[in-house]
């Protein structure tokens, strides 16, 4: 039964439009696909409306260029943006992805004041915090979605070098959503046992590394474009979550008020998520090189985020 929740995906690109396939398929609620290019997103729903009779799931979608569709929706994702080129860091996309942000900001915060926002423009962290600094909303309602895509990539990379199922890995992922991202061993179990006592150093490193340098081989394989296929699954979890307040503790770029020793910045941290978006944020115990990595992560982001203050 589908019930009376909006979500509002704004952007048809490919990640847009997966998130709104996967969403749909959950059947929590209706989708609205928005995009300014016209015709794409209204095409693009039309083409998932047909695959209903196939999959035997009777979900609401549908596409268009107004933004104003998104009127009262519980939820928001904001995927519209520039992709990342071969070449190209997130750091590149910063000033003219901010000026996208903060017109669909503009827009959420007249349409829809008590929605979750979802972020998942890049650079992710830099752009969560501007969204909430235009929006204005409460902290709890504004996050990103990078580490939940980082610790998949994780468990994906340790899955196949112990040759185990991905379903028996609980993966860890904090920090920035790039490379000054920490995939963090002694948080990461595997059939319950620590990673960091099931491998060596050398092959924990090679893991680490991977998984930082993952977005960027993607891209690169692709030459145009970037990753798709797990960011929108990463996006579907997070807004399954919400809608069912399932209270589950996911990896966001959340914003920090002291902890972990953090003021004033947007970064990725294991979250309890529910109905309101983030119920509680949790603080592993770092000892004091993972604090001292933290911190620079932190303060990457915030070196992005300066950058924002005439945009």
């Amino acid at each position: 039964m589908i019930t009376t929740d909006k979500i509002s995906i704004i952007g048809a690109g490919n990640v847009g439009s997966l998130a709104a396939m996967r969403i749909a398929q959950e059947n929590i609620g209706t989708v609205v696909v928005i995009d300014i290019a016209k015709g794409i997103a209204e095409g693009k729903s039309l083409d998932l409306e047909d695959c209903r009779s196939i999959l035997q799931v009777n979900y609401k979608i549908r596409g268009t260029d107004n933004i104003k569709e998104i009127k009262d929706s519980s939820v928001v994702v904001i995927t519209a943006g520039l992709a990342r080129k071969p070449g190209m860091t997130r750091e590149d996309l910063l000033l003219k992805n901010a000026q996208i942000v903060k017109e669909v900001c503009l827009n959420i915060h007249t349409l829809c004041p008590k929605a979750v926002v979802v972020i998942v423009t890049n650079p992710l962290d830099a752009m969560t915090y501007f969204a909430l600094k235009v929006l204005g909303f409460d902290k709890r309602s504004v996050f990103g979605m990078g580490p939940t895509l980082d610790a998949s990539r994780f468990a994906n990379l340790i899955g196949q070098e112990l040759r185990v199922q991905n379903t028996d890995i609980k993966a860890t992922v904090i920090g920035s959503h790039g490379e000054a991202m920490l995939p963090f061993a002694r948080a990461t179990f595997v059939r319950g046992i620590a990673l960091n006592e099931l491998v060596d150093d050398a092959k924990l490193q090679r893991l680490i590394t991977q998984t930082k340098e993952r977005g960027k081989q993607i891209v690169s394989l692709l030459g145009t474009g970037s990753a798709y296929f797990a960011p929108s699954a990463a996006i579907a979890e997070i807004v399954r979550a919400i809608l069912r307040n399932q209270k589950v503790t996911l990896g966001v770029s959340a914003y920090l008020e002291g902890e972990y020793g953090i003021k004033d910045v947007c970064i990725g941290v294991p979250c309890v998520i529910g109905r309101d978006g983030i119920e509680k944020i949790i603080e592993l115990d770092l000892n004091q090189e993972e604090k001292n990595a933290f911190v620079a992560s932190a303060d990457s982001v915030r070196e992005l985020t300066s950058l924002l203050k005439d945009v």
